[in-house]
């Protein structure tokens, strides 16, 4: 398959790593923030955009793709590069699971697969790890997920632990419907709950499977920040260190940082993008909402430590008065600048990787980021 990944350092005091991963898109650097494009585009922004900002990884949905336009329309397109125009990095679909567990009942789920009903139109539905997979390899991305269940939270430790070793049977399923494996990656997903020892025994049972990389699942689910890390740490010390590690559904500048603490390479969130649909810019001094009065006539950029696009060309009052007038540039300008907010972030932690002062740039971060209080 088109995936190496090498180590290059791990941070001396932490369990943080600064690794490379090449694909036939080219090489890039972990830590890394991957855009969440839904439905092969990533909300408000064109692919020229989305280069300018050094994206890497894109991250589309194979759930909606599904639906629409259907995995048939994209592969005689040529595959998912060829149909949104997106030349310049690789891409990774998801299994469609978290998207079909939230609209399935638990009645619904069997050890064939899920049924389930079409948000779009009520159709009824049925997905299974065979189907996931054969649409994720029609698509064409460069790295696809394994079909999971992701339990809500909380969950009882019985519920868990057969969900658990569901998940397992279907991720051979899975991987034996693979056909394009000289051109996809498939990561396995570790699940648990907040539950140490079946976190470790996903992750020891997953790594089994030996897929190409691995992702934790189940996490920022509604459990408090303690869990969420303990989610973490219980699960990413059973994974290989000669694999890309994938933390699913994170895009909290705090999540980032303590994820890569603990030896994460990348991030996926619709954050940065739906943050910026209701007016909120991420800047190195906190959240603000720029729909606030105060921002009216404050014809200063969103953060002056910022070099995007939007930080060099308009001014909060501008941007304000596009979100309230219900302008789509007021959107775009603000996706734009939280896209690079995330991955100049990342780039900011390779480079503390490479110093060994990745805690003390968590603290210097959070000083900044939080001093308002928000």
């Amino acid at each position: 398959m088109n995936l190496n990944y090498k180590l290059l350092k791990k941070e001396k005091n932490t369990n943080a790593r600064l690794g490379e991963f090449k694909t036939v898109h080219g090489i890039f650097k972990t830590p890394m923030f991957m855009p969440v494009g839904t439905n092969a585009t990533v909300k408000t922004l064109s692919n020229d955009e989305l280069e300018n900002l050094n994206c890497g990884i894109i991250l589309c949905n194979t759930y909606h793709l599904w639906l629409r336009p259907g995995e048939d329309v994209i592969e005689k397109s040529g595959g998912i590069h060829n149909f949104m125009n997106y030349k310049s990095g690789p891409i990774l679909t998801d299994s469609g699971g978290f998207q079909v567990f939230s609209l399935a009942k638990p009645k619904d789920i069997s050890e064939e697969g899920v049924k389930f009903k079409s948000h779009i139109d009520g159709q009824n539905l049925f997905l299974t790890p065979e189907k996931s997979i054969e649409i994720q390899n029609k698509i064409g991305a460069d790295i696809i997920m394994s079909f999971d269940e992701c339990p809500p939270y909380p969950v009882t430790y019985e519920y868990m632990k057969e969900s658990i070793n569901r998940t397992l049977r279907w991720a051979k399923r899975g991987k034996l419907a693979h056909k394009n494996t000289n051109n996809q990656a498939l990561f396995g997903i570790v699940q648990g709950g907040e539950f140490a020892d079946l976190r470790e025994y996903s992750a020891k049972k997953t790594v089994e499977l030996d897929f190409d990389g691995y992702s934790i699942g189940g996490v920022s689910v509604g459990e408090n920040q303690e869990t969420k890390l303990k989610m973490i740490d219980y699960a990413i010390k059973f994974l290989p260190e000669n694999k890309l590690r994938y933390l699913m559904g994170v895009g909290e500048p705090i999540d980032i940082i303590d994820g890569v603490i603990r030896g994460v390479d990348i991030f996926d969130c619709v954050l940065p993008t739906r943050l910026a649909r209701h007016g909120n810019a991420l800047t190195s001094f906190g959240k603000i909402n720029l729909k606030n009065q105060k921002f009216k006539v404050d014809f200063s950029s969103i953060d002056n430590l910022c070099d995007c696009y939007t930080c060099k060309n308009y001014t909060k009052a501008y941007i304000r008065h596009l979100i309230t007038s219900n302008e789509s540039l007021g959107a775009r300008l603000l996706s734009i600048h939280n896209i690079a907010f995330l991955n100049n972030l990342c780039l900011k932690l390779q480079e503390a990787i490479k110093n060994d002062n990745i805690l003390e740039f968590r603290k210097n971060f959070l000083k900044d980021y939080y001093k308002r209080g928000e």
